[in-house]
């Protein structure tokens, strides 16, 4: 259904609840290295607990071997805590490709600059939201939109 990318990650709780959250939309979870940690760090473990399996990871040598992945027909939409179009106005689509920086500068301006960015207003006070929030917050909407809605289940 979707994409979800993280270009660079640094933590490893972060992405294991970003691995989490594919594995309950039934997205793909592609990461971008170098990594600031190894994907068998007790950290990520942790996070990921049980849901490992249950998402499909694709490991990219670098930004450039990752773009060779991507079909000529998929949208890449890039996201940015400093500014660009809001996040809501996107119409997203089966397929997209949702790119996410890393923690601690997110992503590389010139990257920014190629491709232009989606946002997630924050009218309050802070510098931004958590990676592992973000992506929850644009992962969700992109679903809900492609679904055309979700009728309302309840797990046990």
């Amino acid at each position: 259904m979707l994409n979800i990318v993280l270009f660079q990650p640094e933590i490893p709780q972060n992405t294991g609840n970003i691995a989490r959250t594919c594995a309950v939309l039934g997205a793909r979870l592609h990461l971008i290295r170098p990594f600031g940690f190894r994907l068998t760090d007790p950290g990520f473990k942790r996070s990921v607990m049980d849901y490992l399996e249950g998402v499909e990871i694709l490991d990219h040598a670098a930004w450039g071997a990752f773009l060779a992945t991507v079909p000529d027909v998929s949208r890449v939409f890039l996201t940015s805590g400093l500014g660009g179009t809001a996040y809501t106005s996107a119409a997203f689509q089966r397929g997209d490709y949702l790119v996410f920086g890393p923690e601690s500068d997110g992503l590389p301006p010139a990257l920014l600059e190629s491709h232009g960015a989606l946002t997630i207003p924050m009218p309050g006070i802070g510098r931004g939201l958590n990676v592992a929030v973000s992506v929850g917050i644009v992962a969700f909407e992109a679903a809900r939109q492609i679904t055309q809605g979700w009728a309302v289940q309840t797990q046990r």
